[in-house]
């Protein structure tokens, strides 16, 4: 699989990853060979990358931390719980709460894989799977802190329901009323959240808090340091790291992953609990698999594997047509696989389309 620009796709390519819709269906199955119809109508719909496969790639199996199906569910209880709020009726909780259940249970199971943020955003679906990323990457960083399960159900209810707050129709809660002249969907969130006897206190206060900075330039309340809930606190660096790779935020421009956790560094202290910013940088591939990338070597390659404990120096495919010694040749191709925690001299010098 690689991770490719729309606008290099070419009919006949065959898709990678699954195209899902707001409601969790499936738009394109991964499989299908795209027609030049298809393609044009991905590109009305916003899409900006597709993972598509590889000959070349194929024994290559992308390590997930959630499943395809258990992402689907998420984004269909979601979806139910929006439409709900949207029209102002009573969302059931337990929908969300089992999909968290799952996201859980699958994220426990494969601790020790980088989480690759690979689903293809629409128009249709960008909102949904910004919650989705949201909510993965708080559970992995909530894995590493070691939180036992009663808290990554709260910070997991809290990370994929961050965002509520801007579809809620009820402009006559009072939190929104008194609080009209700030950040007014952090206290709409919260009111919709601490409202539901299921769901703990605590996931409410997500919403609310995930624009507080460390400094205290947030918002609502400005709050500072250990004012801010640590959930919050992990929510805040995700869902400005989400909006930062996605086309459909209101970010200047998209950015790379790599580019993005750069700008998250920068922001220790400031915006982000440093320490959080660490545990975040343990937690996300730096440079997905699937994408490609030139190396100080000059060669181009593609990314086939994570190192956990370093993910700035993933595993790297160079293939070649030209014949060297030491070579593995597949359909007059030369691959060379390269481990760059074992290369320290070799470096990433660009990422490409």
């Amino acid at each position: 699989m690689k991770y490719v620009n729309v606008d290099l796709v070419e009919p006949g390519d065959v898709l990678a990853r699954s195209i899902y819709t707001s409601e969790g269906l499936t738009l394109l199955h991964a499989g299908v060979q795209l027609t030049v119809g298809m393609i044009n109508k991905l590109r009305r719909f916003g899409v900006t990358m597709l993972s598509i496969k590889d000959p070349l790639l194929d024994e290559v199996k992308e390590q997930e931390v959630v499943t395809e199906t258990t992402r689907k569910d998420a984004i269909r209880n979601l979806s139910q719980a929006i439409s709900c709020v949207q029209t102002g009726k009573n969302f059931d909780v337990r929908g969300i709460q089992k999909s968290v259940g799952s996201i859980i249970d699958e994220t426990l199971k494969n601790r020790r894989v980088l989480l690759n943020l690979g689903e293809i955003r629409t128009t249709d679906n960008a909102m949904y799977i910004h919650s989705l990323n949201v909510c993965m990457m708080a559970t992995v960083m909530g894995v590493g802190l070691g939180y036992n399960t009663a808290q990554l159900k709260e910070l997991a209810i809290g990370a994929l329901l961050h965002d509520i707050g801007k579809l809620s129709v009820d402009k006559e809660a009072p939190a929104y009323k008194k609080n009209s002249k700030t950040n007014h969907h952090t206290w709409l969130g919260f009111d919709l959240l601490r409202k539901k006897h299921e769901m703990s206190i605590v996931s409410a206060h997500v919403p609310l808090q995930h624009h507080e900075w460390v400094d205290g330039s947030g918002q609502p309340r400005g709050l500072t340091g250990d004012e801010i809930h640590d959930f919050a606190k992990i929510v805040a660096i995700c869902n400005y790291y989400d909006n930062l790779i996605s086309p459909f935020s209101a970010e200047e421009e998209t950015l790379p992953a790599y580019e993005a956790c750069e700008k998250v560094m920068g922001l220790a202290e400031k915006r982000f609990d440093h320490k959080m910013v660490i545990h975040f940088l343990r937690s996300i591939a730096m440079y997905p698999t699937g994408t490609s990338l030139k190396l100080s070597t000059g060669e181009i390659g593609v990314i086939i594997d994570q190192n956990r404990g370093l993910p700035s120096r993933p595993v790297v495919r160079v293939i070649r047509r030209d014949q060297q010694a030491n070579r593995r040749i597949v359909d007059d191709h030369e691959i060379t696989d390269i481990d760059l925690s074992e290369k320290p001299t070799i470096f990433i010098s660009a990422v490409m389309d």
